[in-house]
This record gives C-alpha cells, sequence and structure tokens, in this order.
C-alpha cells in the first residue's frame, strides 16, 4: 500500500482504457481502514439490539420528546424514557402481527417527524418486519404507486395524512388491510375505511391491542430492514433496499469516525430531529442516536418555529442541508450588515483574527476561544448555546458558508457525502481538520472509493488532477433496487455502485464534488454544459436564493428561472426605482430582470465560466421553488423535468425575447 495523502491509502492500482470501459483510478480507502474495511461484529444480528440494549442499559433515560403546544405557542419538551419507548414498540410489534402481518413482509410509515415514527420503526425491527418510510410531503400518485409496489400490509399513518392515504385506497392493492393513526381517527373515516376492506385504529386503541409477552422471531443480518423509495428527480420512486446488516455497519462506521475525530457522543448529548426520517441521513443518525443512548427532540414541523424550538432543546447535535445553513448564514450576516460601523469592524477583525487560526489547523476550541465568548457569544445562543457537532449533507455546502459556521458557532462542522445505495454517509470530512474545507472529506471506513473517467465530459480519473464518477465498494452498499433487477445492473457493474456523481481527488486524499453525470447536456452548436455545476456559481450571486437553468440541443445559449432574495432586491428597487411596487410586480420589472442578469453574468464572469454558460435570459419567480408543487423533492434537490413542465410558457418567451424579433 503506498499513502495518496495524510488521510488515504491506495490498495489497488489504476485500471487502463478497454474498448468497453473508460479508465478508471487506483482504488482508495480511509487511512483508519487500511488494515480493512470495518465489518458488523458476528453477535449483532439487527438494529433492534441497539434499542434493545439501550433500553435495558438506561432504561429511565429520556428518549423522545416533542414540544407541548398551548394554541400556536410552544412549550417546554415533554419526554417518553427509554423504557417507555421499548414497551410501546412491543405491544405494537404484538399488535401489528395480530392483523396477520408475519416477519418479512412490509409496514408503511407516512408522517413527519415524531416519538411515533421512530416507535412504529421499532415496532417493526422487534418483529422482523421491513418498514417502508413515506415522505409526509408525497402526494397521493407516488404514495399509491410506493404501497402497491413494496405490497405493504399495514401502514402507520400521521393524523393530518389520513385523508389522503384514504383517497389512495380504491387504486391499493389487495395487501394493505390496516391502518393505525399516529393520534384519533374519526368514525366516518373508520367507516369509508371499513367499505373498502380496510380496518382503522386509533394509537391508542392498536397500543392497548397488543401485548408485552409477544414472542419475538429470530433475526438475521441478510433481513431486510428497510425498503427506502427515493425521491427522485426523474421518474418513478426507486426502491432502494438495505439489510439489517448494511444498517449496523452504518450506525458502528459513524461511532468509530466520533471516536476518532470528536471523542464520540454519550446519553448526555441530544439530537434535533429536523431532516425527514424518510430520508436515509436522517435515518441513521437516529439510529446512531438510540445505539449511543441520546435524547431524541423534534420539531413542531413548521419552518417558522425552527429556531424558536432550536433555542427551546439546546441539542448537542444538529444534521441539516445547504439550503438550511444558507438561511442561518443570511440571517445572522443581515443583522450584522445592519449594525454600526464599529461592531462591524469589531466582527471583521475578530473573524478574520479567528479564521487565521483554524487554517493553522487548530481544533475548534483552541482557536481564539476569548473572541467566541466575546464576539460570537449571540451566534453560538442562537443555536441553542449547546451545540457540539453539526452536519451538513443531501447537496454540496457552500465553502463561505461552511468557514463562517466553523468561525462565528465555535462548533465543528462535518460535511459528509452520501446516497440511500450507500446506506447515507460514505465519505465525510473530518471535524477539526481545516484542510477538508470545500470537500465532503474521505471515504468511510466501511467503503472504497475509486474515480472513473467520463470521456464524454471531458472528466479523466488519471490525469495529475483526477476527476470521474465516484464508484463505491464495500459493506455498507445496498442489496439492489426492489423489483428492479435491471436498473440494478444499470449502476452496479463488477461489484462497484456507480454514483453518478463526478468528484475530484484532493492532494491531501479528501473528495471534492463537482458535477453530476446525469445533469449534462449538449448545446446545438456542439458544447457540453455541466448545469449543477453552474448553478452552484451562480447561487454565489447574493442577489438569488434559488436558480433552475436551462438549455437543449437545439439551443446554442442558455436561460434561467431565478427566484430573487426578496430584501436585495428590495433594497436596490428603492434606489433605483421612481415608483414604489410590491415584489410579485417586481420581479416583472424590466429594468430588475436586467439588474439580476447583469450580476448573475458578473458572477459568472469571476469564477471563469465560458461564454457559452452565461444566461442570455433570465426569469424571475417570487414563489420559491417548492415540494408542493413537486418542484424540488424533499432535501431540496431540483426536479427538472417538473420544472420544464411547470415554467414551459415563460422557457419560450425567454428564447423568443433573447432572440429578438424575426426579420
Amino acid at each position: 500500500m503506498t499513502m495518496s495523502g495524510p488521510y488515504t491509502v491506495k490498495v489497488e492500482e489504476a485500471r487502463p482504457a478497454t474498448a468497453h470501459k473508460p479508465s478508471a483510478g487506483p482504488v482508495y480507502r480511509c487511512i483508519y481502514a487500511k488494515d480493512g474495511l470495518l465489518e458488523c461484529p458476528a453477535a449483532l444480528e439487527s438494529p433492534w439490539q441497539f434499542f434493545s440494549d439501550t433500553a435495558k442499559r438506561i432504561p429511565n433515560s429520556p428518549m423522545l420528546g416533542r414540544r407541548k403546544l398551548t394554541g400556536d405557542k410552544g412549550g417546554p419538551y415533554i419526554w417518553l424514557t427509554y423504557q417507555e419507548a421499548y414497551e410501546a414498540a412491543m405491544r405494537f410489534g404484538s399488535a401489528i402481527r395480530s392483523r396477520d402481518v408475519n416477519p418479512g413482509q412490509r409496514c408503511g410509515i407516512y408522517g413527519s417527524n415524531c416519538p411515533e415514527w421512530i416507535i412504529a420503526m421499532e415496532a417493526c425491527a422487534s418483529q422482523a418486519i421491513t418498514f417502508v418510510p413515506l415522505y409526509d410531503t408525497l402526494g397521493a400518485n407516488a404514495v399509491e404507486f410506493i404501497i402497491n409496489h413494496a405490497e405493504v400490509s399495514i401502514a402507520f399513518v400521521q393524523e393530518n395524512k389520513i385523508p389522503a392515504i384514504l383517497s389512495c385506497l380504491p387504486r391499493c392493492s389487495s395487501n394493505l388491510k390496516t391502518i393505525v393513526s399516529f393520534a384519533k381517527i374519526s368514525s366516518t373515516q373508520k367507516k369509508e375505511a371499513e367499505e373498502l376492506g380496510v380496518s382503522c385504529f386509533s394509537w391508542e386503541e392498536f397500543l392497548q391491542s397488543g401485548s408485552l409477552d409477544c414472542e419475538l422471531p429470530p433475526k438475521k443480518k441478510t433481513d431486510i430492514c428497510t425498503i427506502m423509495y427515493t425521491s427522485g428527480t426523474t421518474g418513478e420512486p426507486k426502491g432502494v433496499v438495505l439489510s439489517n446488516e448494511v444498517i449496523m455497519t452504518e450506525v458502528l462506521s459513524i461511532d468509530q469516525l466520533f471516536e476518532i475525530t470528536d471523542k464520540g457522543r454519550s446519553e448526555e448529548d441530544i439530537y434535533f430531529s429536523f431532516l425527514p426520517l424518510a430520508h436515509i441521513y436522517d435515518q441513521t443518525m437516529e439510529n446512531y442516536c438510540i445505539y449511543k443512548g441520546c435524547c431524541i427532540g423534534f420539531w413542531q414541523g413548521d419552518v417558522r418555529y425552527l429556531m424558536d424550538d432550536i433555542q427551546e432543546l439546546k441539542p448537542t447535535m444538529f444534521c441539516a442541508v445547504p439550503r438550511v445553513y444558507d438561511r442561518i448564514y443570511t440571517g445572522i450576516s443581515n443583522k450584522i450588515s445592519s449594525g454600526g460601523l464599529l461592531s462591524k469592524k469589531v466582527y471583521e477583525f475578530a473573524y478574520n483574527y479567528k479564521l487565521s487560526y483554524l487554517e493553522k489547523g487548530l481544533p475548534q476550541d483552541k482557536a481564539a476561544p476569548r473572541l467566541d465568548n466575546l464576539v460570537f457569544s449571540k451566534i453560538r445562543q442562537a443555536l441553542g448555546g449547546r451545540l457540539q457537532a453539526m452536519f451538513s449533507g443531501a447537496a454540496p455546502l457552500p465553502r463561505h458558508v461552511e468557514e463562517f459556521l466553523r468561525v462565528t458557532s465555535g462548533t465543528p462542522i462535518t460535511q459528509g457525502y452520501g446516497l440511500t445505495e450507500s446506506c447515507g454517509g460514505c465519505f465525510t470530512s473530518m471535524a477539526n481538520v481545516f484542510p477538508m474545507m470545500g470537500t465532503v472529506g474521505v471515504p468511510f471506513t466501511t467503503i472504497e472509493a475509486r474515480l472513473e473517467s467520463v470521456p464524454e465530459m471531458g472528466y479523466d480519473a488519471l490525469s495529475n488532477l483526477p476527476r470521474g464518477e465516484i464508484c463505491l465498494r464495500g459493506n455498507t452498499l445496498f442489496s439492489g433496487y426492489y423489483k428492479r433487477p435491471d436498473i440494478t445492473e444499470e449502476v452496479v457493474v463488477d461489484g462497484w455502485f456507480h454514483t453518478g456523481d463526478i468528484g475530484e481527488w484532493q492532494p491531501n486524499g479528501a473528495m471534492k464534488i463537482i458535477d453530476r453525470k446525469k445533469n449534462i447536456f449538449k448545446l446545438s452548436q456542439g458544447e457540453y454544459v455541466a448545469v449543477e455545476s453552474i448553478e452552484n456559481i451562480y447561487l454565489q450571486c447574493p442577489l438569488i436564493a434559488s436558480i433552475w437553468v436551462y438549455g437543449n440541443s437545439f439551443e446554442s445559449f442558455l436561460v434561467a428561472v431565478v427566484v430573487p432574495d426578496r430584501k436585495a432586491l428590495e433594497d436596490w428597487a428603492t434606489n433605483h426605482l421612481y415608483e414604489s411596487v410590491d415584489f410579485k410586480s417586481l420581479c416583472k420589472n424590466t429594468k430588475a430582470r436586467k439588474y439580476i442578469l447583469d450580476e448573475l453574468n458578473s458572477t459568472g464572469q469571476k469564477h471563469k465560466l465560458r461564454g457559452f454558460e452565461m444566461l442570455k435570459a433570465v426569469h424571475l419567480e417570487p414563489t420559491p421553488f417548492d415540494i408542493e408543487r413537486d418542484l424540488v423533492t424533499p432535501t431540496f434537490k431540483l426536479k427538472r423535468p417538473q420544472l420544464l413542465k411547470h415554467y414551459q410558457n415563460q422557457i419560450d418567451e425567454l428564447y423568443s425575447e433573447a432572440k429578438g424579433p424575426k426579420v
């Protein structure tokens, strides 16, 4: 083995190109797995053991908490202990079996994060029943598809989602026989379901029908723990099959990395449950918290009260996607900008002073700790005051946001990369290791990684700056797509899972995500456009909140639909427009559109975009891209076909406008 950098080792040589395969770079492992990938111990058979062992070890410790609501006002957190949650899971597991649902069959869980979600999941685990999460934001068509495709026999459903699932029942298969509400269910809803051959229960009714004395079936590592349907930016959702062994190995690898970089977590820790449990990112983190005996506090489900929930819970761990961190960054930056000249100067001095220490590689708590107390304490308090670890995933975190959070929060932020197919994280930056800034770090200790060349995009895995499609092999990969061996074979070739993401190895062994293989298209003159990479550059323009760049092989240039930053555009309008207009009208204003277009192209020039990558016209959209209109996934990834369908008229107008009148 030869070192490839301070943090990775080479375990296999590069593969030259052949007539049928592009070249592939060397295979690398994390330095901490140089003698072998982390494996799941033989004694562990199911994630149920994580929960049951913790409940025996610390039965009276708080496990699941939610805020008591008085009207619209959130009160203190009310907690279920590990013992109380364990007894509930046992009773629900018994009740599920009484409905003739047997080990290996599928149970749907449909709703937002709450204690009931976790208890339903653990009830399934107790009985070796496969749970199938459904995003609470899914539309009726997707819910119907997943219930039918996975052959769901019983579904636990959030109370306000009962009408949605009842509307699907006439088109659902005969497998679904039981619905259990997270709370109550009306007599009218019961009757409606019963007419279709489905029994409905309130949470309390179903709990009381179960027993603590139910015998638990044997479990195997190879049993299917969960089928997680990817939200998907195109086509029907795909069911990613994850075994017990894969889930447990991922949890153990998270624990190992914590021990290496952060001295580990314990039952003293409090995790803020905010990202959807139906997504693998939060799912693995909450399984890890259960394994360690941490407290899990749930948000109210309303983004308006997100910061209020954080300040009440005072978490030590927090996971989010870049969009959330960017909002925090923007909000705090605006407050700093509106302060007096002296306070801004003090802040700038403190920021640059602390940054210089972090750049030298000092740990977070050793880099100018006095400045944390004197200058940055209010920012830390806004995040609860006890935060010890922040995590970012699902999309690249802009470097300036990562840098800002490291400097001002006094808390390490770990950026990672993963997919549902890799059971969540497969790369991670090492907390307190500054040279990994702007990257997703190194492979998990369960995974080997290599880059495969993508000649049509100009990416060469064997060049001095290795670039190519990220391919993975190891112990936390999925078993395949449920009932879809055809598409499984497309992405798993010779034992390597092809992620579709383009990476670039850094000299220190860290990986940087630079592009997406699927998000490329050719313009009419033959130029390839890596649209996601271009969007990430344009997003650095402070005047915009979101952007969707569009082009096709029949046109020679790009256009975009842009969601402007409301305050920034309104501030500009105050100084440049004579009349007073509302934000919606402002987005239609010709001068405002030109201003945004010019600023975007200025950002593009600054980052050396090529001429054909510049924008010729933009449509300003006052309403953010949202899940309700099916324009983004639950993790805020753009759904490009849906965006095109929604904005087709505006796109046609932009091309017509940019080409000018026909002569």
